[in-house]
């Protein structure tokens, strides 16, 4: 009996070596921002670059690692080059994660209606959400066109339509999926104003969860463990409220309001029983909330609500404190417990003739160092302490194009795309 123990430990924890360096969705494991990876802090054209390789087109959403391979997905046909809707082209790509070398690419053409080139579509365009892996599938939303769900040899398993309308704004899709056990989660607030499960196997629809404040809700959904490990919530943020829902049943648990109105993109983040809300417009602010996890959380139960937030990045949670960019190019950081901002240091972001903020990728926290790429301006290292110190402010010459995705971290590498490459950074020494 105690061999086998052993030998079903071994197993588990040769499964855990096995998937450690994988970077399966937005941020990392559950949305988090982290990772151990010893990565370098400097790179260029030349230092520290291991191979780019060109991407079909443009794209915000950020590539994820899995079991060797790479997965980004782009756009073509139509955006800032000109073009026709009817020309609108969809990709999914996957790269060996050694050298580089294309594996294939899946191509899915636009299902029409779909919303003009213009307002703030122009900023991220029309891939915009990452991907996400179960180790045996890659999950990708592609807005109006559809959930697919291939294998990772690019076969086609399931497709699910998960509507075609558009809100007000008409400022295009975000969210990315994600998944909890046997589901596929994706908020497709801006096609239906509906957060939809479905089987990962199947596509089939196991529930959904309605509700007119999904409107401008372009936040990713992240799974909130209960201190203790009583329970998970699947918590959804949108604008004045966060709702913190049954994931096997999508019912709602408890519902908090915010106060952050407009439109909100930041994911949420959380330490113990504390859930932190950046984003709104035109009061883009910052909010943290002890939640109680049952029922409408009271007022009494907001502990801070300050300005100097960030309007599309997510923040990271660190020791004590918050680390985060906000809208001018500023990085910035306060503590946990009072909202108290402990600094506020300019990045040099900022790019000629470039429009738009400064920064859309969110921060990751890798080892004991915050990494934030800008999207005309490069990438910087700080120090992942309250006391301000850039380590590194990092530029690929030769690359003029948008930096919108933030980076995937696996194997001791960083994984960064721009509207024309898809690199990987590390250590070539």
């Amino acid at each position: 009996m105690k061999s086998r123990f052993l030998a079903t430990a071994l197993l588990f924890f040769s499964f855990q070596l096995c998937v450690a360096s994988d970077w399966t969705r937005f941020r990392g494991p559950n949305g988090s921002g982290i990772s151990q990876e010893p990565v370098p802090t400097t790179w260029s054209e030349s230092e520290n670059m291991l191979w780019k390789a060109p991407v079909a087109g443009p794209g915000a959403s950020s590539p994820i690692v899995v079991g060797g391979k790479v997965f980004v997905t782009s756009y073509s046909g139509y955006g800032e080059a000109g073009g026709s809707l009817n020309d609108l082209v969809r990709y999914i790509q996957c790269f060996d994660a050694e050298s580089g070398e294309k594996l294939w690419e899946r191509s899915v053409p636009a299902k029409l209606p779909e919303d003009n080139f213009s307002g703030f579509l122009r900023e991220h365009g029309y891939a915009t959400n990452t991907p996400v892996s179960d180790g045996e599938h890659v999950y990708v939303f592609f807005g109006k066109s559809g959930l697919y769900c291939y294998d990772l040899e690019g076969n086609e398993i399931w497709y699910k339509h998960l509507g075609s309308n558009s809100t007000r704004k008409r400022w295009g899709s975000a969210s990315s999926p994600i998944l909890y056990k046997d589901l596929v989660i994706v908020n497709a607030s801006e096609e239906a104003l509906t957060v939809f499960a479905l089987d990962k196997k199947t596509g089939d629809e196991k529930w959904k969860a309605e509700g007119s404040g999904l409107v401008n809700a372009y936040s990713t959904p992240v799974i909130f463990p209960a201190e203790g490990g009583e329970r998970e919530d699947l918590v959804v943020t949108m604008p004045d409220e966060v709702w913190g829902l049954n994931p096997e049943t999508g019912k709602l648990r408890w519902l908090a309001i915010h106060g952050l109105g407009g439109n909100l993109a930041p994911g949420l983040t959380f330490a113990g029983d504390t859930v932190f809300i950046f984003g709104g417009f035109p009061r883009t602010a910052r909010v943290a909330i002890k939640v109680d996890r049952k029922g409408e959380i009271p007022d009494e139960n907001v502990l801070w609500d300050e300005t100097s937030a960030s309007y599309v990045p997510t923040p990271i949670v660190h020791g004590e404190h918050l680390y985060w960019i906000n809208d001018q190019g500023f990085a910035m950081c306060c503590r946990q417990s009072d909202g108290e901002v402990i600094y506020k240091e300019r990045l040099d972001a900022q790019a000629p003739g470039a429009r738009g903020k400064p920064f859309y990728a969110s921060t990751l926290l890798i080892g004991d160092k915050l990494f934030a790429v800008s999207r005309y301006g490069g990438a910087f290292v700080v120090e992942a302490n309250p006391e301000f110190k850039l380590v590194a402010h990092n530029k690929i010459a030769g690359d003029d194009s948008t930096f919108n995705g933030t980076p995937a971290v696996a194997d001791g590498s960083l994984f960064l795309r721009s509207d024309k490459f898809l690199y990987r950074i590390g250590s070539n020494k």
